[in-house]
């Protein structure tokens, strides 16, 4: 299978498995991602983590699927690029927050799903590469994704250049948030679940919702009263209420994994 799921504890993880293919992906693994990404969104799991076997992350588009694509119409390359468009939103909207673990090579595509995720974090031998324009086309459905985590001036240079960027270059710019050594990624990665589970699964989820329209919406009264409509909603919430009573009685919230020295 080139997609493997499966369950450790609170975690989904979702892995990229063709590594002999660089983790190439075709129109089975849009499929695969698409169709694991919605079971992991609906499990008990509260992080999802995206991650590859191999040296590489992905290589983007296998050439296999690019030559059926330079072969078919209009008409079936528009379905097929919307198929691509429905896992970048799975992604973007998945059900729990997202951890994309990036070793080697993320080139083309890859990007998309590295900037989808809510997190990312890269080994320190990382590269990316938007590649496209070198084919005559563009990362067009992965755009909005790219160009909300690096910025509309950056993802110009770099769709045009088609430049290699370093793994310091990709968090400067904004594509991951952390670059660590190869070695220490599972650790990265199992810290920052560790964090994630110290969080309100319902509020982590708003989140999104939150830093989409304070980044766009003006500073204006609809705002300001949005922002104090939702949080008054959250503070009534069973789940906000729960987080006070918690807080305030010094005792671990129900989300939260218990570990030894905590009260009850």
């Amino acid at each position: 299978m080139p997609v493997q799921l499966h369950y450790d504890d609170a975690v989904a993880r979702i892995t990229l498995s063709r590594p002999e293919k660089h983790n190439a992906f075709d129109d089975r693994v849009i499929r695969d991602l698409t169709g694991a990404f919605d079971e992991a969104g609906q499990s008990r799991a509260r992080v999802i983590v995206l991650a590859a076997e191999g040296k590489h992350f992905s290589a983007g588009a296998d050439l296999g699927w690019m030559r059926r694509m330079a072969d078919m119409s209009w008409e079936e390359n528009r379905a097929d690029a919307r198929l691509l468009a429905g896992l970048m939103r799975t992604i973007d909207q998945a059900g729990k927050p997202v951890i994309a673990r990036v070793q080697g090579a993320a080139f083309g595509g890859a990007l998309g799903l590295i900037c989808a995720a809510d997190i990312a974090v890269a080994g320190d031998s990382s590269r990316f590469c938007l590649s496209e324009a070198r084919l005559g086309i563009l990362p067009a459905v992965i755009g909005p994704y790219v160009v909300r985590a690096m910025g509309a001036r950056q993802a110009r240079r770099y769709m045009m250049t088609t430049e290699v960027m370093s793994a310091t270059r990709a968090l400067t710019l904004g594509v991951v948030h952390e670059v660590v050594a190869d070695d220490a990624l599972d650790d990265t990665v199992a810290a920052l679940v560790a964090q994630l589970l110290n969080g309100a699964p319902h509020a982590q989820l708003r989140v999104r919702e939150l830093v989409s329209r304070v980044s766009e919406a003006p500073l204006d009264d609809v705002l300001t009263d949005w922002t104090a409509e939702l949080i008054a909603g959250l503070r009534t919430a069973e789940e906000g209420r729960e987080g006070l009573d918690a807080f305030l009685n010094k005792r671990t919230p129900a989300w939260r994994p218990r570990v030894d020295g905590d009260e009850s």
